[in-house]
């Protein structure tokens, strides 16, 4: 099981600052407890469909050249860098 010193050290050594590592700790918990419910499901006898496709009926690849530089494209693009959303 995770305790709240591992989350500790995961955020220290991924340099993330945290202030309230129970918070954390509660949320890797239920992630943990789903898994644990997903590993009791019993679904060896279950059959998966898979489709299967023929590779002459795959579309053909081409290559279609694109002529604008494609970083000026982008929405948040700035000068020299890209502005990437904040993280919460």
């Amino acid at each position: 099981m995770v305790t709240k010193e591992d989350i500790e050290h995961i955020a220290k050594l991924m340099r993330i600052d945290i202030e309230n590592s129970d918070e954390y700790f509660e949320r890797v918990k239920k992630i943990l407890g789903y898994f644990d419910i997903l590993d009791k499901a019993n679904i060896e006898g279950e059959e998966v469909p898979v489709q299967q496709v023929a590779i002459d009926e795959l579309r053909d690849d081409k290559y279609v050249a694109f002529e604008d530089p494609l970083i000026q494209q982008l929405k948040n693009y700035r000068d020299s860098y890209v502005r990437a959303p904040k993280m919460n």
